[in-house]
């Protein structure tokens, strides 16, 4: 199903040399250097030999001095280091020179080329001195100055040091200005702390967008008050039969609050003509008919429709769309307007052209997935990929008037694609997506007729017919989400597999530390916090070799077992056919 991806070898940019380009995918075993391990790669990053910042019970956190935007980054941080460190990092106003013994997080100084979104970040025997534009940009300097500790320092108790920083001078700012991750909260209902978590594990990979799914055919999630029975009755169920549930406007923009603290905006979206159930069970008046149908607790597609024909759908709308952005701070309003098969093409175009000045009305920017590209659009407008071929009509036209596109190929960046046959859990419609396949595409070429200036950015994502819990959500979302971080984030330059592949699996440690149970891709040598990798003594696989069942051989750090005859096929890729049993690093 998957062809193999090409691999990028000759890079000789001096970021690349300095990440680890010689380092052997069974070198990441072990503890790899902190600066060789950062995702997303950033920009630039020059280290200071021999050089290294003490994080110690006297350190102290400065922020530029009467900024209330900066004081909340450097909160955060403390916030972050406290627990583990047990140090009292204090935070108050940077003096007018950066003291010693300090982290500093400046908006000041910095240089021009980081613009609103990026940082520089200074570390040297005496201080760590991230500068920045904006917020956002210390927000983003914090981030990377985590991965410069050990992994242990996301630990919620103590743990022992030491704790030091590599010096160096990192310059680092974003590909797209949009990364965002998707959370279906519809076929499956998440609570208000599970979001949160989320939230938390898409900040420290430098994504800034999380777009709520609120809406669908087995549930309604938000509280409207001019249409109450949406959430009370058409939240009452989900995916499955399960008791379901809804955010309240308190519990909403608790959310909001949340996100906004960790620098995320929130794209709420209310998938429209099609993926309606909810609202039509919950309102007969919503029906062509006048009938209002069964609540669906099944996870069929394409059935439902609003009444195209019907004043009352764009009261509906109208009142939905203006109470949902009353409550989001952000620019964005998401339609959805994805697989509206009961919808006729002549009801479709009718319904889009009266619903998109709605959400004009509202102040927002629209969102749809790509099939609202069969409309006119407004430049202003956004429609997302979410198809499974690399060229569509109705975007490249859209991108034509001024549109630009989010990406979500859904056999790149769906996170609810099973990594193989054998994965518990998640659906398989687009294919197997493995780790490197969810890196090996680049998002500024992906589609025909959207060229890197028409791309708005990265989207990941995960749709929740199979995920209930917040375990689930770990093992589809991680590791692959930081492969789109760095999709979104690092300059194509620097795009490399095995590079790649050695940073991410020195995010081991880290997600351990945060109770993050991610799926153990064999692609991948996850560092075991170790300082030697294990030993393998079994012969390395061959390509030409034949072997049969039973055979033993090493390969990426790791011991495989044959099960049949075999001759070509690479242990860890070919791992949904069952011909290698992974049997763990050596």
């Amino acid at each position: 199903m998957k062809s193999p991806l090409a691999r990028r070898f000759g890079r000789a940019l001096a970021v690349l040399a300095l990440i680890g380009a010689g380092t052997t995918t069974a070198q990441a075993a072990a503890a790899t250097p902190a600066l060789q391990s950062i995702v997303p790669v950033p920009v630039s990053v020059t280290p200071s030999a021999g050089v290294a910042f003490p994080l110690v019970s006297t350190t102290k956190i400065v922020t530029e001095a009467g900024s209330a935007p900066a004081r909340q980054v450097g909160d955060f941080l403390a916030g972050v280091l406290r627990p583990s460190t047990d140090y009292a990092l204090p935070v108050s106003d940077a003096p007018a020179s950066v003291p010693s013994d300090s982290i500093a997080l400046l908006l000041s100084g910095a240089p021009a080329s980081v613009g609103a979104q990026g940082y520089q970040l200074v570390s040297t025997a005496s201080s760590v001195t991230v500068r920045a534009t904006t917020a956002d940009g210390l927000f983003a300097g914090v981030q990377t100055l985590r991965q410069l500790l050990p992994g242990r320092v996301e630990s919620a108790s103590a743990q022992a040091g030491p704790w030091t920083i590599p010096g160096a001078t990192i310059v680092d700012y974003p590909r797209f200005a949009y990364r965002g991750a998707m959370l279906d909260v519809a076929r499956h209902f998440h609570p208000v702390s599970t979001v949160k978590r989320y939230l938390d594990q898409l900040a420290q990979y430098k994504i800034n967008n999380l777009h709520l799914h609120l809406a669908d055919d087995q549930g309604w999630r938000i509280q409207i008050d001019s249409w109450p029975r949406l959430a009370t009755y058409g939240g009452s169920t989900q995916v499955g039969g399960g008791a379901g549930g809804y955010y309240t406007k308190a519990q909403y923009t608790d959310i909001v609050n949340y996100a906004l603290s960790r620098h995320i905006t929130i794209i709420p979206e209310i998938d429209m003509p099609g993926h309606v159930n909810a609202a039509l069970a919950s309102y007969a008046e919503l029906n062509c008919n006048g009938v209002a149908p069964a609540l669906r607790t099944d996870t069929a597609v394409g059935y439902s429709s609003l009444c195209i024909s019907k004043d009352v759908t764009y009261t509906f709308v109208a009142d939905v769309l203006r109470e949902l952005a009353a409550l989001t701070p952000g620019p964005y309003l998401h339609i959805g307007g994805d697989e509206a098969s009961a919808t006729s093409q002549a009801d479709y175009l009718k319904f889009m052209n009266k619903v998109l000045p709605l959400v004009a009305a509202t102040g927002k920017s629209v969102v749809g997935w790509h099939d609202i590209a069969k409309a006119t659009l407004p430049a202003s407008a956004t429609p997302q990929f979410w198809g499974t071929t690399t060229s569509d009509a109705g975007v490249s036209t859209a991108v034509s008037r001024g549109s630009k596109v989010i990406l979500s190929p859904a056999n790149k960046a769906y996170l609810d694609m099973k990594y193989n046959s054998s994965t518990p859990i998640g659906l398989s419609w687009a294919g197997y997506i493995e780790v490197q396949d969810a890196y090996g595409w680049n998002p500024g070429s992906y589609l025909s007729g959207v060229g890197e200036a028409a791309v708005r950015g990265v989207e990941s994502p995960l749709w929740t017919e199979t995920v209930v819990t917040p375990s689930d959500i770990d093992y589809l979302a991680f590791p692959r989400l930081a492969a789109h971080a760095e999709l979104g984030w690092s300059p194509w330059s620097t795009h490399d597999w095995t590079t790649f592949r050695t940073r991410l699996g020195a995010q081991a440690p880290r997600w351990v530390a945060q109770g993050i149970g991610f799926y153990r891709s064999s692609q991948v040598s996850w560092d075991t916090g170790g300082t030697n990798p294990g030993t393998c003594t079994a012969p390395e696989w061959s390509a030409s070799q034949v072997y049969t069942g039973g055979n033993v051989v090493s390969h990426n750090g790791h011991k495989w077992t044959a099960q049949w005859w075999t001759q070509g096929e690479e242990p860890g890729t070919t791992g949904q056919w069952g011909v290698w049993t992974d049997n763990g690093a050596c």
